[in-house]
């Protein structure tokens, strides 16, 4: 019988040894329930063909060859991917809704002697889990922003809280961007992938602890902070990093010298802020870029677009600063004597 999961937290403390996907590669690149191993018994090209056949000739011969498709290929995963386990082993399994893709897996890992069973509801079942934990019920975390102007070394000064012990939520790093026009990190996952990363490291966190979260708007790059998480930052007290910027302008010159080296990605990336500041503006940014003078691109940028950004947002959303933490350097010694004091203010 198919194991049934009320909530997430149910889920992901399933306890079995290994949760198996059997989806198709495409299906589980779109999402998959976090820490998931992909053993498809059906791949992109063999699921679109039975599928075909299936619409377009016979329910019948759709599945007999996806009866076939599927032990030939479960079958070789058993003797290359999964024969070192022992008796003992205890595998999870899942496929799109706990169907024959996921039975069949199971019956075969089951006939060998391994202790396997499934995923009542499969995939859907646990997209459920995942909406009604981010969209629908009341966070129970506490969160405190960590909050500043752009270059004020936000995310270096989240990992070493990390590192001290406190809780915290990478946003920036669960969504593979760094939060700003200028942030890509390479590609981004799925909007579903992000909200599954995302509940994990909630469902993770101690609520009876504060949270440390960067104060972020509601996208971080093209993914969406879901609403129960982002009702919860809208209210929450900030802690305010404080620098000037000098140091601010050396942070992000290391810190973003990737995209500032990249002269025509960054061109493209501004070009289209010109009917928000000005021709004029937009000129002097590329007159920079042209210079190489990545100093004075970095710090106009802060003067003249984000800087603005940020006080505007503040007035928006509103805030409630609890605590401000001012440094005068932005380096390796001045991140780590800001997480000592934001720890301790605690």
């Amino acid at each position: 019988m198919a194991l049934e999961f009320k909530t997430l937290p149910d889920l992901y403390s399933h306890g079995f040894d290994t949760i198996i996907d059997v989806r198709s590669p495409a299906e589980f690149a779109e999402d998959r329930i976090p820490g998931a191993m992909s053993c498809p018994v059906l791949n992109n090209e063999e699921r679109a063909r039975v599928g075909t056949i299936y619409k377009q000739q016979s329910p019948f011969l759709a599945r007999k060859l996806g009866a076939a498709l599927v032990f030939r290929n479960a079958a070789d995963h058993v003797e290359k991917r999964l024969s070192h386990h022992e008796g003992a082993w205890r595998p999870l399994v899942y496929c799109w809704r706990g169907g024959q893709r996921s039975g069949s897996f199971t019956w075969m890992l089951q006939q060998i002697g391994w202790r396997a069973e499934v995923i009542k509801g499969g995939y859907q079942t646990y997209r459920r889990l995942v909406f009604a934990y981010l969209y629908e019920t009341p966070l129970p975390h506490q969160v405190i922003l960590l909050d500043g102007y752009t270059g004020t070394a936000k995310t270096d000064v989240l990992r070493k809280l990390a590192g001290l012990g406190v809780q915290v939520l990478d946003l920036e790093g669960l969504a593979n961007h760094r939060g700003s026009l200028l942030g890509t990190m390479g590609d981004q996952p799925s909007q579903k992938a992000f909200e599954s990363d995302l509940a994990h490291a909630l469902c993770a966190l101690d609520p009876t602890r504060p949270v440390i979260v960067e104060a972020e708007s509601s996208k971080i790059g093209q993914r969406i902070v879901p609403p129960m998480l982002w009702d919860l930052m809208k209210k929450a007290p900030r802690f305010e990093i404080e620098a000037p910027i000098e140091a601010r302008t050396d942070y992000l010159v290391t810190a973003y010298n990737d995209i500032l080296s990249d002269t025509v990605g960054l061109r493209d990336k501004l070009s289209p802020l010109k009917a928000h500041r000005g021709g004029a503006v937009i000129d002097g940014w590329m007159a920079q870029i042209d210079a190489g003078d990545k100093p004075g691109l970095t710090r106009a940028l802060m003067e003249q677009h984000y800087d603005l950004a940020y006080a505007k947002s503040r007035q928006s959303i509103g805030s409630d600063t609890q605590a401000v933490f001012a440094t005068d350097t932005l380096d390796e010694a001045g991140i780590a004597d800001l997480a000592m004091r934001i720890k301790a203010a605690l």
